[in-house]
């Protein structure tokens, strides 16, 4: 078994679309005609799946809970992401509940480092630099 893809539930395609592709620099990859509305993103040898569900399992905090269920992606230049995320406007000192919140652990249990922060949906997204 290898895994495939991550599906992520949004509310709003156009506004996900542009945060995956802008934030992450994400390439955005042809979708068969389903009957919901999505948009699928190529990420390495795995995808990103984004799929409008507005009654789906959203996240009603607007805390980074990083115990709480999240996917991550893997850098090698960590320090360089997480200058791209300031330099987009994430900061480490925006107060809990901010959208632009970035939690950041330079070193922490996982033994690399590690950064949190939400989508537009409240998903939480991890980056780190896992060897």
């Amino acid at each position: 078994m290898k895994l495939h893809h991550v599906s992520i539930v949004v509310t709003d395609i156009d506004r996900s679309v542009a945060f995956y592709r802008d934030v992450f620099g994400l390439e955005q990859i042809e979708r068969p005609a389903f009957s919901t509305v999505g948009a699928w993103f190529a990420c390495g040898a795995l995808q990103v799946h984004l799929i409008v569900h507005p009654t789906g399992s959203f996240r009603r905090a607007a805390t980074i809970d990083t115990a709480d269920g999240h996917f991550a992606f893997r850098t090698d230049d960590f320090e360089g992401c997480i200058r791209g995320l300031i330099a987009k406007g994430f900061r480490e000192d925006a107060p809990e509940g901010d959208p632009w919140r970035l939690r950041l652990r330079r070193e922490g249990p996982a033994g690399f480092p590690q950064a949190y922060l939400l989508d537009p949906d409240r998903n939480i997204v991890e980056i780190n630099g896992a060897p």
